[in-house]
């Protein structure tokens, strides 16, 4: 994979080089201004690409068969994966941008930016799976490790890919790749970490999960969908979405799926004589007993009165 540089302000030409370099894709902007520079590093199979692009560019991807991790300089990015919702990325953000399967399409918004991509398989070799490792979310586990893996990133390429002489010692060249491996590996959830700590394995989103574990944190506390998606560390957009895809129900059925739960250990529990149902609705944020009512019955098989004398 060739190191090279690129400068244009003809999209035309722009749109043919992209499809050398990356994978099939349509592209669109603004013809009165349209300059795109990007400066490749690569070597053996890791590629660092610098991209600046002084105008806002619509994009259309193929399934690259890489993965594309993004760091964000500048600008905005606004990206959605087939079969996912749409994310936005600042400055400051390193993402996947891409899985290897998928194809993709977004804006880039007058931004500078690093594209990162490497063979998918070396994550594989890294943990000695026998079966390919999958990323579970496209978003670092924290801000923390997205901003180590960018360091990480630009170690490799500015101490090893831009470095003609580095690049002709293969034991450097495989070290620096599974050190790039490792550390994609440690900053976003995947299938091999999840796996290797035993028990069935949770293929949710980190998103997901976080979501959950709040809810169950604060089931007896006024919480919003803005707020579940503060604590998930995504748009309301992207959550509502994931749980409609994972959950098969919105933030706030899931919210009311756990109260009702609490609900009904709260009636378990409870002293008849002392209790009533229309206390433990109440308590639990179910202010309509009718409406409690037929939820219940329709989760445990028989009314909350039920449960509460037995």
């Amino acid at each position: 994979m060739p190191t090279f540089a690129f400068d244009s302000d003809d999209l035309g030409r722009t749109e043919a080089f992209l499809n050398q370099a990356y994978a099939k894709m349509r592209i669109g902007g603004d013809t009165r201004s349209s300059r795109t520079q990007i400066l490749r590093d690569a070597a053996g199979t890791v590629s660092v690409d610098r991209l600046d692009l002084n105008y806002n560019m619509s994009y259309d991807v193929t399934p690259l068969g890489r993965l594309c991790l993004c760091t964000v300089q500048s600008g905005t990015i606004r990206n959605r994966v087939a079969g996912d919702a749409e994310d936005v990325y600042g400055p400051g953000d390193t993402v996947v941008l891409a899985p290897p399967d998928r194809p993709y399409e977004g804006e880039v918004q007058r931004s500078r930016y690093v594209i990162t991509m490497l063979d998918p398989g070396l994550l594989a070799d890294v943990t000695g799976a026998e079966e390919p490792v999958r990323l579970l979310d496209h978003r670092p586990v924290s801000a923390d490790a997205g901003r180590r893996l960018a360091r990480t990133i630009e170690h490799v390429r500015g101490d090893l890919l831009a470095d003609p002489q580095a690049t002709e010692l293969p034991l450097m060249l495989s070290a620096a790749s599974q050190l790039l491996a490792a550390t994609v590996l440690s900053t976003f959830p995947n299938s091999a970490l999840t796996s290797a700590a035993g028990g069935p394995r949770d293929d949710r989103p980190v998103s997901v999960r976080r979501a959950i574990s709040f809810m169950e944190d604060n089931t007896a506390n006024p919480i919003s969908t803005a707020d579940v998606a503060a604590a998930a560390r995504v748009s309301v957009r992207s959550l509502q979405y994931a749980f409609r895809a994972h959950l098969g129900t919105t933030p706030m059925g899931h919210l009311r799926r756990v109260r009702l739960a609490a609900a009904h250990a709260d009636l378990r529990a409870a002293d008849p004589a002392t209790t009533t149902v229309t206390g433990v609705a109440t308590r639990w944020g179910f202010l309509h007993a009718g409406r409690f009512a037929a939820a219940y019955k329709a989760a445990y098989g028989h009314p909350p009165s039920g449960t509460l004398r037995d």
